[in-house]
């Protein structure tokens, strides 16, 4: 199942245009508990996407994964971590596939991601059943403000990665048994058609499995909460010399089978 929040409601996506009204539940993981056999759905109408809202509006956590690729490792001249290198997003970031960010410095940069959504959870997940604990995938863009996450000699991540509209998701959540091979989807950012990101989920370090065992380990996981899992090189800071996010450009961020985001800079 592909479902989108529109209009504060669930709807069941037909295609990348069309949806169906899931009458009988108003949240998108009741809806996925539910399955497709409980669902009651509306006629089919056309969608705005620039009026799809997040998919998951209230995650309890936001994780967050850095350099969980070796290329962006590479091109930001840090050391691989041994194990997942974990921050957090606040919540108070979050925002739908079509979004309008500020600049607060002249050092906006992008950053697209798989987004693990989870749906059973709990602590101490196996790695071996992890995969039981995801309800499904989004495409997410952490958007970060490198000027704050590197004011200090020792960066910090997550307030510089969680001003207004810094975490886009969306554009629904796609549940796993839709996607044929996870590892073979691509991340592709774009900026003003230019494009800048372009690589395998195959090449995670750590994939959803290992994060989900290891925060697992730590914290307790909640429906809902999501994983970002981190982001491939051609980020802007990682040029040379380094580029960064104007006014007026245009961020696309898609990966294959799971949708888009857009993201305007005003």
């Amino acid at each position: 199942m592909k479902i989108a929040m529109y209009q504060d409601r669930p709807f069941l996506m037909i295609n990348d245009q069309e949806g169906q009204l899931v009458k009988n539940y108003h949240d998108v993981l009741s809806v996925i508990k539910a399955g497709p056999d409980r669902l009651v759905l509306g006629a089919p109408q056309e969608i705005e996407h620039r009026q799809l809202m997040a998919p998951i509006p209230q995650p309890r956590q936001i994780f967050a994964v850095g350099m969980n690729y070796l290329g962006h490792t590479q091109e930001i001249h840090a050391v691989a971590p041994t194990v997942p290198n974990v921050f957090t997003k606040f919540a108070s970031s979050l925002t739908g596939p079509t979004t309008t960010i500020q600049r607060h410095s002249e050092q906006t940069d992008w950053e697209t991601e798989l987004v693990i959504v989870i749906g059973q959870g709990g602590r101490d997940i196996s790695e071996t059943v992890a995969t039981q604990s995801i309800a499904g995938y989004m495409v997410g863009e952490d958007l970060s403000d490198r000027s704050v996450q590197f004011a200090n000699p020792q960066p910090q991540f997550s307030l510089g990665k969680s001003f207004e509209n810094f975490a886009p998701t969306g554009p629904w959540l796609t549940t796993p048994d839709e996607i044929t091979d996870l590892k073979q989807l691509l991340i592709t950012t774009k900026v003003n058609e230019a494009t800048m990101q372009h690589e395998a989920l195959a090449n995670l370090v750590f994939d959803g499995p290992k994060l989900i065992s290891y925060l697992s380990s730590i914290v307790e996981l909640y429906p809902g909460d999501l994983i970002f899992t981190g982001t491939p090189e051609g980020t802007g800071v990682g040029h040379e010399p380094q580029v960064f996010l104007q006014a007026q450009d245009v961020v696309t961020a898609s990966i294959d089978q799971l949708g888009s985001l857009r993201i305007d800079v005003a």
